[in-house]
């Protein structure tokens, strides 16, 4: 057997697709955060995009009737009939869409569903278009594919939603796909039907896949309406792929549960990864996420009501801040506010160059966690997660207005 030397000239280097890949931020700053309140240190969190509230009880019973009956061994690897069932009638119910069970996959979480679909999509030469601010995670899953994301910028100005122009002018001969995220996952744009169709036009034209993830239609403010791009013709569903998840809608996020329903062929290549990774998802969550589905939907509603009410909260107090601008989120529970005008500046003696210095100023100095614009394509902003209880919201902005005051 071949030796390695001392000097490790023999030593492997990583393959060339994990180059430049990072943890996720969000969970970074939220684990650091964890870690400091380990050691007894007052921080307050605007880090993990997280609901605060329980899992609704019936959810809960229905997963530990699973156990309890023995219902702990393999399923199809792409998830139980009944499940997939379960989600065709609420794609019926709240989106106007029709699937049939050979059209969904239920997957380890919405991220799950959105890695298989960039492993089953792209490959060496595709160009996939990514609006920002974007999740965190979608130029890494689609360089991890072999692919490249082609960011399109948008603008506070125009509530961060890209205009069909820009979508127009970014596509080229390479490209294969567009990612629609709406209610958005940082800054809580959100398109309306007439900024679907406009987008679907384009998409249409070049003959691309879109991709909407939707894992936060049910959090939307000022009496909102969510509108799923597949929904607009049969022909946008044929080249649609609506990733979703009950994470978000039914506080469930450590359960990682997700889903995606789309065309019989991408779904069944989707399988194709998940079978060789993961295969199913877990059993008995399965059977909660029925219940999540079946059972009663008051509670969302109840949770969607008191977002509105932090977001109001949050979005004041920040706008109160000299300096600070922010857009006000039509929906999911994030804010996204332009720190630009403290960029800069210092701190006995440091310069705050960027968010991430900012962010991390906040933490050492006010013991708040937020994370980086630049996590997200957009420098100058963070990002504050606010499914935290008032009161702490409140002492949390109060605590990022002292720190920014001492800056020079």
């Amino acid at each position: 057997m071949a030796q390695i030397s001392s000097g490790g000239e023999r030593m492997r280097g990583f393959a060339k697709r994990i180059q430049g890949i990072n943890p996720p931020a969000t969970l970074a700053i939220s684990a650091r955060a964890k870690a400091l309140r380990a050691k007894g240190v007052d921080v307050i969190s605007f880090g993990a995009g997280e609901p605060d509230f329980d899992t609704p009880d019936h959810i809960k019973e229905a997963a530990i009737k699973a156990l309890r009956e023995g219902f702990t061994k393999y399923t199809p690897a792409t998830g139980i009939e009944e499940l997939k069932e379960a989600i065709c009638e609420k794609f019926e119910r709240d989106n106007g869409l029709s699937y049939s069970p050979e059209e969904v996959i239920v997957t380890c979480g919405g991220k799950q569903a959105l890695y298989n679909l960039a492993m089953a999509l792209f490959e060496e030469g595709d160009e996939v278009i990514v609006p920002a601010p974007y999740w965190v995670s979608y130029p890494a899953m689609i360089r991890l594919a072999g692919a490249e994301p082609v960011i399109v910028e948008t603008s506070e100005e125009e509530g961060f939603k890209m205009r069909p122009e820009a979508l127009e002018e970014a596509v080229t001969e390479r490209t294969k796909a567009v990612i629609i995220n709406s209610p958005s996952n940082p800054c809580g744009a959100v398109y309306g039907r007439e900024d679907l169709e406009a987008i679907a036009e384009v998409a249409l034209r070049h003959d691309l896949w879109i991709i909407s993830d939707e894992v936060y239609e049910h959090i939307l403010y000022d009496g909102l309406k969510h509108v799923s791009i597949a929904s607009l013709s049969p022909e946008l569903k044929e080249r649609t792929i609506v990733v979703n998840a009950l994470s978000k809608t039914y506080s469930m996020t450590g359960w990682r549960m997700g889903y995606a329903a789309g065309p019989k062929e991408v779904i069944a290549a989707m399988g194709k990864v998940q079978g060789q990774s993961t295969s199913n998802p877990t059993s008995f969550a399965q059977k909660g996420a029925v219940a999540a589905l079946k059972g009663p939907q008051e509670g969302v509603a109840e949770m969607q009501r008191e977002y509105q009410r932090r977001r109001d909260l949050i979005w004041e107090l920040l706008t109160s801040i000299e300096g600070i601008s922010c857009f006000k989120p039509l929906g999911a529970f994030y804010v996204f506010p332009n720190f630009g005008a403290y960029l800069g500046r210092t701190f006995k003696g440091e310069e705050i160059g960027d968010s991430t210095a900012l962010g991390s100023y906040l933490l050492e100095e006010a013991k708040v966690a937020v994370v980086p614009g630049v996590e997200f394509g957009k420098e100058g902003h963070l990002r504050l997660s606010f499914p935290i209880a008032l009161e702490v919201i409140e002492e949390g902005v109060k605590r990022i207005k002292e720190a920014l005051r001492r800056l020079e």
